[in-house]
């Protein structure tokens, strides 16, 4: 924690203040943004795919508000910076004073670069790491083609300032331009306007006109095709892959109509999406105007298109609207999972979003075994001192996303859509707190209306463990005719031939296997395989749940299908869990280790972090 953060919150404990009252500074960066602030950003760099390194300079254009100031703190993770210079009053770029202090594992080293007078821009020259936390590398071998490299970034939620020095706090928004070269037959692209009909010559140029805070800046390189989905939506996507991920993605533009009817106009101008390689560690990144997409949602059948609804939803919930610090992440991740369903009701009607409400909720409630009761909060009570007084991020989705409905569901729609549009718009490209919102609530909604929540239930949603007892739970009717038919066939009653599953969703095939997890055993699994193909699906959310059912069931005959899709797959949500349940059972811990062995170099090194806890664990 910073010294003026420290101070900050000594002061705000002394007063008796908790929670968002007592934000001030984001702990986990170093940067003076209460003095000065980056108002624009713009970079010039070169891809070196040998030396895997980002080269050149950023530039930024400060906002001075303390006429005092004549410092500017930025925040770096391993950047070798080479010069620093500042535009004087009469223009010329002039070297400055600067010092990088100690290396700290979480936060990086905090850039002090002294000034003689308030400069209306700094440029810093620098060169990137070749283990940059926010940038993978890929080799030819871990693309589809073979033929060439591909780099991407992930820069959430700190991880920006390992190939920039910025700003790097969701408080700070600017807007950037940049110019990007990279070796010859190979695609930039950013979160920016990105034109499918650019050639590179001279250098990948771009804007980002609307400003945005530093975890959404995003870059990829790689053999890339585009392909127009509709008016302003389109995919990028390896040549191998772009008419499948095109196949996969052509409602967006729908989407975009659906969201739109609900929460006012799309604000980004394009929404196009980079279908990455599979070692991309998420579901998704809402990297604005260019959200980041897994391979692993090209199910070939659209059925895990609820995932681009998500990123999508994020334009409203999180990018432009965004937390103040990740202490306030629901307000980024419970938001944009209460319109994603909001989205999907629309597009594909009322029984495809309760289950997949439905679906999402009994997942949620399962998580709460492996949470502590402090950390099942929306918000944590604690001072805002770094991520260890925040709260579980995963169960941030559901439960956020929960009280939002509960708030719905009392209001009645006819109240509630409105009052969550004025929220988008009163609060467009801001950064905001829990209580801002909780204020924006209790001024517009529950004072008009205090019979929807009570001051202590909304407090209890907000700051208790688990889920209130007054939570409405989601039901599908076609999720209660799948019970009967689960337990029939748990208990021998229902044959596994008997079971029929011709018109089963992937939502209930996911939902299936969550609840027959750890309580069938191999011989029930394999009559499964046998008469589904289920080790074999083309659906990694499907495939995901039926191995680790067999894990926990002993069914080791599907080791080489779940191999091989822990050595495809690099997503978080799919293999920390896979390899987790292996090291559970002494008799899978040598299969785990040795698959790992081979697969680790393929996954991210966010995704190598997680799993190589996994593998210490005794």
């Amino acid at each position: 924690m910073n010294t003026r953060s420290l101070l900050r919150a000594t002061a705000c404990a002394i007063l008796g203040l908790h929670g968002a009252s007592a934000y001030a500074l984001d702990p986990l960066s170093y940067a003076n943004y209460d003095q000065v602030k980056t108002r624009a950003l713009h970079l010039d760099l070169k891809a070196d795919f040998t030396k895997k390194t980002l080269a050149g300079h950023a530039e930024l254009t400060l906002d001075w508000l303390d006429q005092n100031a004549r410092r500017l703190d930025l925040d770096t993770r391993e950047l070798r910076i080479s010069k620093i210079e500042a535009l004087d009053a009469r223009g010329r770029w002039t070297p400055v004073k600067y010092s990088l202090d100690k290396f700290d594992a979480e936060k990086g080293q905090a850039l002090h670069i002294d000034l003689p007078q308030q400069a209306p821009k700094v440029r810093i020259h620098y060169r990137t790491a070749p283990t940059a936390s926010a940038l993978q590398w890929l080799t030819p071998a871990q693309t589809l083609s073979g033929k060439r490299p591909f780099m991407f970034s992930q820069s959430q939620s700190i991880n920006a300032r390992s190939w920039a020095p910025v700003q790097d706090t969701p408080s700070v928004r600017f807007t950037y331009t940049a110019r990007i070269q990279a070796p010859e037959g190979l695609r930039v692209v950013m979160s920016a306007d990105n034109d499918p009909k650019a050639t590179g010559k001279g250098g990948w140029t771009f804007t980002m006109p609307q400003p945005i805070p530093s975890y959404l800046l995003a870059i990829g390189i790689g053999e890339l095709e585009a392909r127009t989905l509709g008016g302003r939506t389109g995919v990028y996507a390896e040549p191998k892959r772009i008419e499948a991920a095109a196949y996969e993605l052509a409602d967006t533009e729908k989407m975009v109509a659906a969201a739109e009817s609900l929460y006012g106009p799309y604000r980004w101008g394009r929404y196009d999406m980079l279908v990455l390689p599979p070692s991309f560690p998420i579901g998704g990144m809402e990297n604005p105007r260019l959200t980041f997409l897994t391979p692993t949602m090209i199910a070939g059948d659209r059925s895990l298109v609820d995932l681009i609804a998500h990123e999508l939803a994020h334009s409203w919930s999180g990018n432009l609207v965004t937390n103040a610090s990740w202490k306030h992440w629901w307000l980024n991740e419970g938001f944009t999972t209460y319109v994603t369903t909001r989205i999907l009701e629309v597009l594909y009607g009322e029984e495809v979003a309760t289950m997949n409400l439905q679906l999402e909720q009994e997942e949620a409630i399962e998580s709460l075994k492996e949470i502590a009761p402090e950390k099942q909060a929306l918000l944590t009570r604690d001072l805002d001192t770094g991520s260890s007084t925040y709260t579980d991020e995963g169960l941030a989705y559901p439960k956020g996303a929960w009280l939002l409905r509960t708030l719905e569901q009392r209001a009645g729609r006819a109240v509630f859509d409105p009052f969550l549009r004025g929220w988008f718009d009163g609060h467009a490209f801001q950064s905001v707190t829990t209580e801002q919102f909780v204020a924006y609530l209790r001024t517009n909604l529950l004072a008009k209306y205090p019979q929807v929540m009570s001051e202590a239930e909304l407090d209890e949603w907000l700051h208790g463990p688990g889920i209130p007892a007054s939570a409405q739970y989601a039901k599908s009717q076609r999720l209660v005719a799948l019970d009967a038919s689960t337990a029939a066939w748990l208990k021998g009653e229902l044959p596994t031939s008997k079971l029929d599953t011709k018109n089963w969703t992937a939502l209930e095939w996911m939902k299936f296997l969550n609840d027959i997890d750890n309580k069938a055993d191999a011989a029930r699994l394999k009559e499964l395989d046998a008469a589904f193909g289920l080790a074999k699906t083309g659906n990694d959310e499907v495939a995901f749940r039926f191995y680790r059912a067999a894990v926990h069931a002993g069914y080791r005959e599907v080791r080489p299908q779940m191999q091989a899709f822990l050595l495809r797959v690099g997503r978080q949500k799919f293999v920390v869990p896979l390899y987790a349940a292996l090291r559970a059972n002494p008799e899978d811990r040598a299969f785990a280790e040795s698959v790992y062995k081979s697969a680790r170099e393929r996954y991210h090194p966010e995704t190598q972090g997680s799993v190589d806890k996994q593998m210490v664990k005794q």
